[in-house]
């Protein structure tokens, strides 16, 4: 059963990254829950309409863009179509990302480039291209990670680019706030998605993961999405430059 109020986000129009699958597609969901119209962005054209599909049968208020977020043209691309299809934009949730674990050694710079155009380029590129259609209590969610709170083996790419993530929300909240734009981040812990079942698939992996969880269990993408909707919502009004842990209490162990 859903917790998101109907009317949450209502009159609202959303812009979700990476929203062909994981973490992105349930935001996706949960913002069209909360009222919100919503864009989804993603790679995957035929992952992406299976994703809108189970948004609403109301498709005047869903609408898919298939494109490559690294591209030079795809911030504007995005932008473009929110403005075209639903004629404003009021949330921005950059939830698309790429995770390379790769042990530091043979880490090689194409690893490195390729997570942070797509975990720091593209997200800040796109947040540029939006900020100039947002208005007074609009917001910008960035999807971090514990990542960018604590250092992993064989992530450290990876946690570079969160730890950007982390603090270019800090950085935006002190230009964009006086605005009257919100800028926050979500950082999940373990989830399971599709970045890691690859990990999750093995049983000693899992265990160690769940021995350092306080919560005693791998997070589900629905422990993830509500709290962006909260964050898009006027309840957050005085929120602003936080990242939100959503980690079954692994920082705090």
């Amino acid at each position: 059963m859903s917790h998101i109020h109907t009317d949450t986000l209502a009159g609202k129009v959303a812009v979700v990254t990476g929203a062909s699958s994981g973490i992105g597609a349930e935001i996706a969901r949960d913002m069209r829950r909360a009222g919100a119209q919503v864009l989804l962005v993603g790679r995957d054209e035929e992952r992406l309409a299976a994703s809108a599909s189970s948004l609403a049968a109301n498709r005047e208020r869903v609408e898919t863009l298939s494109v490559d977020l690294t591209d030079e043209a795809a911030p504007d691309t995005v932008v473009r179509r929110a403005l075209d299809r639903f004629g404003r934009l009021d949330i921005l949730v950059n939830a698309a990302g790429v995770f390379t674990p790769t042990p530091f050694l043979e880490t090689t710079d194409q690893i490195l480039d390729d997570q942070w155009h797509a975990n720091v380029r593209a997200p800040f590129r796109l947040a540029r291209a939006a900020t100039g259609h947002l208005g007074e209590g609009s917001s910008i969610i960035f999807v971090s990670s514990i990542c960018g709170y604590a250092g992993f083996p064989n992530s450290t790419a990876y946690c570079a680019t969160k730890g950007a993530v982390e603090l270019m929300v800090k950085a935006l909240t002190a230009e964009l706030s006086p605005r009257g734009i919100r800028v926050n981040a979500i950082a999940p812990g373990n989830v399971r998605t599709s970045i890691n079942e690859h990990l999750l698939a093995d049983p000693s992996y899992e265990k160690q993961m769940l021995a350092a969880t306080p919560a005693g269990r791998i997070g589900e993408v629905g422990d993830i999405a509500p709290a962006v909707v909260f964050l898009a919502s006027p309840a957050a009004s005085y929120i602003h430059g936080s990242s939100l842990l959503i980690d079954g209490g692994w920082i705090a162990s």
